[in-house]
């Protein structure tokens, strides 16, 4: 990236309704965008605003790219409004990225929720695309309930890799709504899996809550600290570290992060929050 401030404007093509929340947008960048797996970009709406989202796609397409976004306040709101056709603007990329190299050879857990699902979508496609490269791939995601489920469209396709195992898990079903799959909260799903944790990373992103249960619980079951990352999804507004609002301690989410080992940012107050 040579200017931060440059704006790069976007076609969206598809607009896909993941759940009543979230939807996933699919543009094509006026120039390519190259970026790693974990960085991410800010994104405007002309006259409306932007906001930092991780790309949901894999990192070795550049033409075209994926950002799955939440509805949660006014800029997403306004996101959630786009159709098909509509113009954005893309800065970036910004930040850390997940060191794939130190994966290679390992058996990978990916622990997930809600739209934490967004960055880790990239991570695991990227992985596919050389799935060969990693001895192993577990991905465990959650949603509050069935219809909260992301991706629906995909995970057939994921269960095809004879070294990937895709296990889904919802909060609750309530009446009327059909799952076949395990019903508890994700971090649960850990209990229930063979853990490979002697010198194997764990990647984990998602609510705060789950974040923090979920990094515990793998403390517990004996993956190290430097082996587990974690994407601290602030207030990147700026995404170079000139507005302060991503601060984590002694760190920049948008610099030094968003991914982070957890024995990085472990003493820093209000990582949780």
């Amino acid at each position: 990236m040579q200017n931060p401030y440059e704006v790069i404007p976007a076609d969206v093509y598809e607009v896909i309704q993941e759940s009543p929340l979230i939807r996933t947008l699919r543009f094509k960048p006026k120039k390519p965008i190259t970026f790693k797996t974990g960085q991410f970009i800010e994104v405007g709406i002309p006259g409306i605003g932007e906001g930092p989202f991780t790309p949901s796609s894999s990192h070795y397409i550049v033409d075209d790219m994926d950002v799955t976004i939440m509805k949660t306040g006014f800029l997403t709101e306004q996101v959630h409004k786009l159709h098909a056709g509509a113009t954005i603007g893309i800065r970036g990329p910004f930040g850390s990225n997940y060191p794939l190299e130190k994966f290679k050879g390992k058996d990978v857990l990916i622990l997930g929720g809600g739209c934490g699902l967004a960055p880790l979508r990239s991570l695991f496609l990227t992985m596919l695309h050389d799935n060969k490269d990693y001895n192993s791939i577990t991905f465990l995601a959650g949603a509050k309930t069935p219809k909260d489920c992301i991706y629906k469209d995909e995970v057939s396709e994921w269960r095809k890799y004879d070294n990937v195992r895709f296990i889904r898990a919802v909060d609750e079903v309530p009446p009327g709504e059909q799952w076949a799959e395990d019903v508890c909260l994700v971090t649960k799903l850990l209990q229930k899996i063979n853990m490979k944790p002697d010198g194997n990373p764990a990647i984990v992103c998602g609510p705060p809550v789950m974040m923090k249960f979920g990094t515990f619980d793998l403390l517990k079951y004996g993956y190290k600290e430097e082996n587990l990352y974690l994407s601290m999804e602030k207030k990147m507004y700026c995404g170079f570290g000139q507005c302060r609002h991503c601060v984590i301690g002694g760190y920049y989410a948008c610099k030094d992060g968003p991914v982070f080992t957890y024995d990085q940012i472990k003493n820093e107050e209000a990582i949780w929050d």
